[in-house]
This record gives structure tokens, C-alpha cells and sequence, in this order.
């Protein structure tokens, strides 16, 4: 009996192995075909996985079909950007190159982000001046998340985070502000998208004086890879991002666009279009090679070679973009020499004359290098290896990279680790009514406008104490006709006091009473249920987004168009809902759920949001 229960239990681990094989296999189809952008695919496969799927491998199934079905939805909503040029840099310092302020990114981890931690975000930019400051930083779970802190006379404010629409269960980095200050872009894994970072941006909305809804940016900026770190230049040229779509972990394309106010979004034709379209070949672009065509012998001796030659030639760029970026401080100070500002113009003209000495070892060093690259060349004709030298030295003379366009990279400098004075954390008081070991009294015994009902416990010739409170919490204190009068709670409704009133009673307030206020004049209750029984219902339309974190750009585009009605992003018991609304009319209710069911979206569902008091 017992060899037969063994050989039962086999049969089933073995079927349980099974199971997994099969579905770690059709993950890594799926995962495969969506890195290659083929999305139609990506999902037929992903639907024929989930057919056979056990309850254990499910989820992870779902979850990377989604991604793919958000795959297959951008494709109808596509840029064409103009590309000048793209270039790849180190993971290390890749931000370095972005045409921004010199000495303005600044090191983690720091006193904003004290853990750091980030394979990507290994620095954040705060610029000298600066009075707002977004940042990315990680909580307590791990999850980086975005923060704002701004300046107030001479402290920072407590940094907070920015607001549930631009927080996710995964990691948002790199959040860039805007010139103007109304636009906010950043990057992240757990909002609406396609896999990996995706690029996103939040419009700030004047009249609610917070962030809206974040807008994936959608082909060709976004994609099955890592893409982040997106900025409009100073100088209104140029959009820039970085991304690994095409290269290993440690290094990043930064692709530089001519930019685009008000881009053409449409469908891409099929598979092939949208793969060509994600590569961002920039137009016209001299330095292509193609070493497929251009060397000989074996795979490895060729990859080997080319290793070799791009390394050196990584080399002579880093040393002219460091020489480039010497004689420009250099002329900086030269400025200030002729300038009236200057107070020491000795100790200046000492300083210029100590960098002048320094230069002629920096050029020997890039010549050293030049002739190390030479070599290199005559060894791949020796070897057999057939390779145009003009258009290598080409490559190698650029001063860093160009297009046709004739734009340059050039490498700031590090800034230092950053200073901030805070102010004093000011803790917010919680009015939501509760039974504690100590009572608490209001921080503020002014009642909200509307219609509030309270539980009044008793009166008192004298000032009570917070032990006479009996742990409730909160407690309001008004002065009447020389007596305090003490009341706990706001509830919203005559029901929702009524079941509290005896957890009141329990705690020792046998005599408490339920009375009402309307905009904080007191009336009767019977008064107040009267206006209850007559408000106008209002409604919220609740959505369960189909990713579990984000409303798919046609959603949103469907929401603009068919109401002015707030859109709030709330988690409930653990589930991002959205929700519109208020809205007094259910007809109306019943049209905008119509026009989201149109775009293509489930789980809609209307509810009660309240009521509003007749005049």
C-alpha cells in the first residue's frame, strides 16, 4: 500500500513538473515574440498558454499577457518622430550627455534617496536655484516612487509623494520637469505598458492644482525594453530619451528627435513597420556600418576585432569630449577675466595659466590613443579582415557623435551630493471617529459645510480632559450659553451615527445622543434626516482597470470627451479602482459607461456616491 502511495505521489509531482515546463516555455514564447514587437503573435500564444495553464502558473501568464495586449493596442496610436541622431553610452553615465546643466546631477545615494540601489537611476538632477524637485526614491517595500519637495523661504518642505496617479506597484524613476513647469515625464514599470520602463507624461492641471492622469508615450518612445530618462532640450530643437532596446544591460542609446509640439499619431501598417519604426535609425546618418558585409573569417574573431575597435575608439571620443569640454571651461574663465566682476584678478590669471600648462599632456594622451586606434586598423588588414579605414576613421575623428544633422554629444560634469534643511514634520490629524486608550479632541473644532451628524456625550460648567473622553476620538468642544458641550464623530449620515451611538453608550456615555448640523449651525435631527430622504442621489462610475494599475490611452481619450468629471485613482482593499465622478444624473452615468464599453473596456460599474441637500 504504502510503494503504491509513493508511486502516486510520482505521478503527480511529475505532472505538476510538467505543468511548469509547459508553462515557464510558453512565458518565454510570449516574452520572445513581444520583445521582437510582434504583438499579434505575442498574444494568440498567450490566450493558447492560458488554455492549459494550472492555477499556479496562471497569474504569471495573465500578467505578461496583458503586456502584450497593451502592445497590441499602441500599435494603433504611433508616432514618426524626425531622428537626428542616437548614440551609445555607458549605464554609468549616460546622463552625462544630455545637453542640460553642468554639474547637475548629483550622486545616490544622497539625503533624498538614502538607499539607492537602482541599476538605472544611479544619479537624479536637482540644477543650483531650483525651488521644485521631483525624485525618484525608494519606500519602505523597496518600490521607487516619485517625491516632490519645494523650497519655502529657507527650508524644504517634507518631501511627499507626488500623488496616486503617478504611483505604482513597481518602480517610477527619472521624473523630468518641464520648463514651464505643466508637463512632468518619467518613466515606469507598473503603469499601463508594454514591458519594462515605459516613458510617461503627466499634464498639471491648474484648477485641481495636481498632476493628472500619466499618458503612455506610446510607439516609438516606448517599448517591450527599458526606455526612460525623456527631456525636451533648452533651445525647443530637440526631444531626447535613453533606452536598451538595442544593447546589453550596461549600456544605453540615448536617440536624439527633432521635436514635435503636436505629434501625428497613427496606425503602423504591421509587424515590420513597427520594428523599423522602434529602431530610430536617424536619417541620412553616415557612421551605419555594416561589419556583416565588411569582415571576414569566423564569428568570433570578427566579434572579437570590432570589440576591440570600439572600445579604443570609445576611448579617443572620451578623451576629446574631456579636451572639448576643458578648453570650454577654460574660455568660461577667460570671459570672467574681462568682466568687471572680478575681484582677485591675479589669483584668476594664475588659475587660467595653471589649466593652459595642462593641456598639451591632455593632447598627448588623445594622440597616444589616435595612434593605438591606427594600429588596430592595420591589424584588421593583416588578419584578413576587410574593413573601409575612411569610414572607420570618420567615425573616430567625430568630435562625439554626429548625424547628418551635425549634432554633438558633449559630457557634463557631476555634481555634488546635495544639502537639504528641512522643515519640521507636521503630523495631520485623523478625524475619522475611533475608540483609542486615550481620547483624543479635535485639532480643529470647526465642523465641515454640508450636513454632519455627531454623538454629543455630555456638558460640562469646566473644560474636560482628554481622560474624561473615555478613548474616543475625535472629540469637538463648543461653548454654550456658558458650558462646554462635547461631541464626538462626523458622520455623513443619520445611519452611519446610528451605528456607532452604541459603541458610545458602551464606553461609558449611557446618556449620549445623536444631534445634526447643516454648514455648522445646529438644527434638529428630525430636520436633518428630512433633507437626507430628499437629496438628490448622486453616482461614481467605478472601474477595475484591466492591468490592475492603468486606464489604457483610448479609455482616457474616450473619459475627455464625454465628461468634465473628476478622475480619482483610489486602492481598495489592496485593488486600484478608478473612479468618476460625482455625477448627478444616472442617464448621463449610463451614456459615459456606453462610450468606455466602446473603447474596450470591461468592469464598469455604477455606484451610490452620496446625495446632494436641497436648497
Amino acid at each position: 500500500m504504502a510503494m503504491k502511495t509513493l508511486r502516486h505521489i510520482s505521478v503527480v509531482v511529475a505532472g505538476v513538473l510538467l505543468f511548469a515546463q509547459a508553462a515557464a516555455s510558453a512565458q518565454v514564447k510570449q516574452d520572445s515574440l513581444r520583445r521582437a514587437y510582434d504583438f499579434p503573435a505575442a498574444v494568440e500564444a498567450g490566450l493558447k498558454a492560458l488554455e492549459d495553464a494550472d492555477s499556479l502558473s496562471r497569474a504569471a501568464l495573465e500578467e505578461d499577457l496583458i503586456l502584450s495586449q497593451n502592445g497590441l493596442s499602441m500599435m494603433d496610436y504611433c508616432s514618426s518622430p524626425v531622428v537626428v541622431a542616437k548614440y551609445r553610452f555607458s549605464i554609468q553615465d549616460f546622463f552625462l550627455f544630455y545637453p542640460m546643466r553642468n554639474r547637475s546631477w548629483r550622486p545616490v545615494p544622497n539625503q533624498l534617496d538614502s538607499l539607492g540601489g537602482s541599476d538605472i537611476a544611479r544619479a537624479m538632477y536637482i540644477p543650483e536655484g531650483e525651488e521644485h524637485i521631483y525624485y525618484s526614491a525608494m519606500d519602505r517595500d523597496g518600490i521607487r516612487n516619485i517625491y516632490h519637495t519645494e523650497l519655502r523661504d529657507s527650508l524644504w518642505t517634507i518631501p511627499a509623494l507626488t500623488n496616486e496617479h503617478l504611483t505604482s506597484t513597481s518602480d517610477e524613476i527619472f521624473p523630468m520637469l518641464s520648463d514651464d513647469g505643466k508637463s512632468l515625464y518619467f518613466a515606469s514599470k507598473g503603469l499601463y505598458g508594454m514591458g519594462g520602463y515605459d516613458l510617461y507624461v503627466s499634464r498639471w492641471n491648474d484648477e485641481l492644482r495636481d498632476w493628472g492622469m500619466p499618458v503612455n508615450l506610446g510607439f516609438p518612445y516606448s517599448s517591450p525594453f527599458d526606455d526612460f530618462l525623456f527631456v525636451n532640450t533648452d533651445d525647443g530643437r530637440y526631444s531626447m530619451f535613453a533606452s536598451n532596446r538595442e544593447c546589453a544591460s550596461d549600456s544605453v542609446y540615448i536617440y536624439v528627435l527633432e521635436y514635435d509640439n503636436m505629434p501625428l499619431r497613427k496606425k503602423v501598417g504591421g509587424v515590420e513597420e513597427l520594428r523599423e519604426l522602434a529602431s530610430l535609425t536617424p536619417q541620412n546618418d553616415p557612421s551605419k556600418m555594416n561589419y556583416s558585409q565588411a569582415v571576414s573569417g569566423t564569428a568570433q574573431e570578427e566579434d572579437a576585432n570590432v570589440l576591440r575597435y570600439m572600445e579604443k575608439m570609445d576611448n579617443v571620443r572620451s578623451l576629446r569630449d574631456s579636451i572639448s569640454l576643458y578648453n570650454r571651461n577654460l574660455d568660461r574663465l577667460r570671459a570672467r577675466l574681462t568682466s568687471d566682476e572680478v575681484t582677485d584678478r591675479s589669483a584668476l590669471t594664475s588659475e587660467i595659466m595653471s589649466r593652459e600648462l595642462a593641456i598639451p599632456a591632455m593632447q598627448a594622451q588623445l594622440e597616444k590613443a589616435i595612434r593605438e586606434l591606427q594600429q588596430i586598423e592595420l591589424d584588421f588588414l593583416s588578419s584578413g579582415v576587410v574593413i573601409d579605414p575612411d569610414k572607420l576613421r570618420a567615425e573616430a575623428d567625430r568630435e562625439v557623435v554626429g548625424a547628418a544633422s551635425d549634432y554633438v554629444f558633449s559630457k557634463n560634469e557631476m555634481g555634488g551630493e546635495p544639502h537639504f534643511e528641512f522643515e519640521e514634520p507636521v503630523s495631520v490629524f485623523d478625524y475619522s471617529f475611533k475608540i483609542l486608550e486615550t481620547g483624543q479632541f479635535a485639532e480643529d473644532n470647526t465642523l465641515p459645510a454640508g450636513l454632519i451628524y455627531q454623538i454629543q456625550i455630555f456638558t460640562s460648567t469646566s473644560q474636560a480632559t482628554a481622560e474624561q473622553l473615555k478613548g474616543l476620538s475625535p472629540v469637538f468642544e463648543h461653548k454654550v450659553s456658558g458650558k462646554y458641550v462635547y461631541a464626538a464623530g462626523l458622520f455623513k449620515s443619520y445611519s452611519d451615527a446610528l451605528s456607532h451611538l452604541n459603541s458610545v453608550k458602551r464606553a461609558g456615555f449611557k446618556s449620549a445622543i445623536i444631534v445634526a448640523f447643516r454648514d455648522g449651525e445646529d438644527i434638529s435631527v428630525a430636520k436633518a434626516r428630512a433633507l437626507e430622504a430628499t437629496a438628490k442621489p448622486l453616482y461614481k462610475i467605478r472601474i477595475v482597470p484591466d492591468d490592475s494599475q492603468s486606464l489604457p490611452e483610448a479609455v482616457l481619450n474616450a473619459l475627455r470627451d464625454s465628461t468634465d468629471a473628476d478622475i480619482a485613482r483610489v486602492i481598495d482593499n489592496g485593488t486600484v479602482v478608478f473612479e468618476i465622478g460625482p455625477i448627478d444624473d444616472r442617464e448621463a452615468c449610463e451614456t459615459i459607461v456606453a462610450a468606455l464599453e466602446a473603447a474596450g473596456l470591461e468592469n464598469i460599474s455604477i455606484v451610490d456616491a452620496g446625495h446632494t441637500l436641497a436648497e
